[in-house]
């Protein structure tokens, strides 16, 4: 356990300016912690190689896992309660957009959470999904630490409140390779992804995907890995079919 505090402990000697995670975790909550250990596992990578009492590893990811249902539960009922009008399908795809991986990571970003990750991974070898799954690990963390209503106040107050407009979301685009996907089978228009590993000079590995319709490429893109790449392929082609798909053609 000492080994655990210390390394939470250790970030404050080498730069004043950084703040302990219990500091962190005051100023993002606004709340002082019970139980730093849950805060603690929130932000330990299993990389690191800690095991808790129970001598299970030490790790985000169990967090991260009741994070995601918690926030889904409370941005339903959010959903729920401020369109009364929105059938089933119009529900679902609203809380979609809210908790979508991209927003997830836009939220883990702003509240600086890498900053308190301990691993022994350099953060460049993490993609931007870290942001994200360090965010629903601190809502598993605060969940289990203070309970559901104290959970669903700080949701509100921090990620509803200052993020959440229903009249943007609703002409946001969740997946343009769905859309895309959906404008071909209704025109009979036959698409194909190929997709092949590209290593190029990156250390990282990363793959490449050029995207065709009725056998003519409209679109290429690289990224990390192959469903980035498609759906990075997917958004350009979408804004240079603009037109056509507006139009149904």
């Amino acid at each position: 356990m000492n080994r655990i505090r210390n390394l939470f402990q250790s970030r404050k000697s080498s730069n004043k300016q950084t703040e302990t995670l219990q500091e962190g975790i005051q100023r993002i909550t606004g709340f002082a912690p019970k139980n730093m250990l849950l805060y603690q596992t929130a932000f330990t990578h299993k990389s690191m190689g800690l095991q808790g009492k129970d001598g299970n590893v030490m790790s985000y990811e169990r967090l991260e896992f009741l994070g995601d249902a918690i926030l889904g539960a409370v941005i339903a009922e959010y959903i729920y309660n401020e369109v009364p009008s929105g059938d089933e399908g119009y529900l679902t795809k609203m809380r979609s957009k809210i908790v979508s991986r991209e927003h997830l990571n836009e939220l883990g970003q702003d509240f600086g959470l890498i900053n308190f990750a301990q691993t022994q991974v350099p953060h460049k070898y993490f993609g931007n999904n870290i942001h994200g799954n360090l965010f629903e690990a601190l809502i598993g963390a605060i969940y289990l630490d203070k309970g559901y209503l104290d959970c669903r106040k700080f949701i509100c107050k921090k990620v509803v409140e200052p993020y959440v407009d229903i009249e943007k979301l609703e002409g946001k685009v969740i997946s343009y390779k769905s859309l895309l996907i959906e404008w071909c089978q209704k025109n009979k228009k036959f698409f194909e992804f190929n997709v092949y590993e590209d290593t190029g000079f990156n250390e990282v590995r990363h793959f490449a995907v050029k995207l065709s319709i009725d056998k003519r490429v409209v679109a290429k893109a690289r990224a990390t890995s192959k469903k980035k790449a498609e759906e990075k392929a997917s958004k350009r082609a979408f804004f240079a079919l603009q037109d056509k798909m507006s139009t149904g053609s």
